[in-house]
């Protein structure tokens, strides 16, 4: 089955070949830890853990390393703010991305290196740049000089011309060039610093990923992935200094997620409409999130909206509701994947939203299926489901769990649905008939069948 990925250096679908034959090196860039992660920040990691999980089908080797910045402006603004250690800052909110990204069914990735861990490389690269001309010292910085790279801007088809048309903002004096960029700057002794060539300082942002890049997974990598808003300045950068300081590539597709608005507006502080992955646990599942992020196609904008989440929940509890009509049933078959629908969407530059409709597909054949095809046809909508990164949890606990900690309780239920069975047996059907509408008042179905009584939450 080939694999075609969108390649934004080029701008088409491509036949997806990994450098090294059955090895897969990708890299997606990571948090800064100064703060909770909002829902715009958990689209590449939903994306891209979707194209990891994809990748795995195909090759016996896939290095997935997404970074921790852990040093950073906002991080020393946060921790002064707070009247925090650096270190307080960035370990609470590194743990908590790291739960809050796990709760969407995340895998965790291969490698996760943090910036502070990789200096030394920094420092490398800098001196790199330095020594070959590219780079040079200005009271204090070393920057990088974007006239010395000939095609700068190829990534997000500008030129310096058009760069410095656009610009809006006061350049530092000490740049030769607006477009010239931070590679280290200097540290007063409260902030974060460490001794280098140039004085003690800390690396610029864009240094950080290609420093790590190389020194966890070479000088070459396949995929390197991120939302759309960082394809300008961030791996435009990036491409400069890795090229410019070592040759090569450096990357061989570029892909990009884009933008997520919410409620048909762009998320911002300022609108109020900032909602952070975290928030948005307390009232939807993890996997009702993620199933709403991967409803639209990656490269496509995403309105995040109440009704979208609404639609994702009542989604999924109808195929977990079709997945616990045959949870007794064992799965007895493989499943190949090069022949299903679902597999060929997702290896058409992960179309995401063909396959949920191949999932729906399935479903459907499922449910007028006969005995005997039943367990194929579960194990195939399982597959998908596991490529997805969702329908994984046991059927009867996902239609059961509480949606709010007011909910009637799962033990209550039961023995309203025995008294009711026991009201029926003594034909005061008034009263079966009261408790069936009490119970759905409260948000919970009731389906009767020769094996007894169902139940699940509206």
């Amino acid at each position: 089955m080939t694999l075609k990925l969108y390649n934004t250096m080029g701008g088409d679908k491509e036949v997806f070949e990994p450098l090294v034959p059955n090895e897969v090196t990708m890299y997606v860039c990571g948090p800064t830890v100064y703060n909770l992660a909002h829902i715009g920040n958990a689209r590449p990691v939903v994306v891209f853990d979707t194209l990891f999980r994809l990748l795995q089908t195909h090759y016996d080797k896939v290095t997935y390393a997404r970074n921790i910045t852990d040093v950073d402006d906002k991080i020393i603004t946060a921790a002064k703010e707070g009247n925090r250690s650096i270190e307080s800052v960035t370990g609470e909110f590194t743990a908590k991305y790291r739960e809050d990204m796990a709760q969407l069914n995340a895998l965790p990735p291969t490698l996760e290196p943090h910036a502070t861990h990789n200096i030394d490389a920094m420092i490398d690269l800098t001196r790199a740049l330095v020594e070959k001309g590219h780079a040079y010292e200005s009271e204090g910085h070393v920057l990088f000089s974007v006239e010395s790279m000939p095609d700068y801007g190829k990534l997000s088809n500008r030129n310096l011309d058009d760069m410095l048309a656009g610009a809006r903002v006061e350049v530092a004096d000490y740049k030769r060039h607006p477009g010239d960029f931070v590679l280290w700057k200097p540290s007063s002794d409260e902030d974060p610093g460490w001794d280098s060539p140039w004085g003690r300082g800390r690396p610029g942002w864009h240094l950080e990923c290609s420093a790590m890049i190389r020194a966890h997974l070479g000088e070459t990598i396949d995929i390197h992935g991120g939302g759309r808003d960082l394809i300008f300045p961030h791996h435009e950068n990036e491409i400069a200094q890795s090229r410019c300081a070592h040759g090569g590539d450096y990357v061989r597709y570029w892909m990009h997620n884009a933008y997520l608005d919410i409620d048909g507006e762009k998320m911002s502080k300022s609108l109020g409409n900032f909602r952070t992955v975290r928030d948005l646990l307390q009232s939807y599942r993890g996997e009702v999130l993620r199933f709403a992020l991967l409803s639209a196609h990656y490269r496509s904008p995403l309105n995040f909206s109440a009704e979208l989440l609404e639609q994702a929940q009542a989604t999924l509890d109808s195929l977990y509701s079709t997945l616990r009509d045959v949870q007794d049933i064992e799965l007895d078959t493989e499943v190949a994947l090069a022949q299903e629908p679902f597999y060929q969407a997702l290896n058409d530059d992960l179309n995401t939203p063909v396959a949920i409709a191949e999932i729906h597909a399935l479903a459907h054949q499922l449910h007028k299926a006969s005995s005997e095809d039943k367990a194929s046809l579960k194990a195939r909508i399982l597959a998908a489901g596991n490529l997805l990164g969702i329908l994984e949890q046991d059927p009867q606990e996902w239609l059961q769990e509480a949606a709010a900690d007011d909910a009637i309780s799962a033990e209550d239920i039961e023995a309203l649905i025995t008294e009711r069975q026991e009201a029926k047996l003594s034909k005061d059907y008034a009263r079966a008939d009261e408790i069936r509408q009490s119970l759905l008042d409260q948000g919970v179905v009731l389906e009767d069948s020769r094996e007894g009584t169902k139940w699940k939450r509206a």
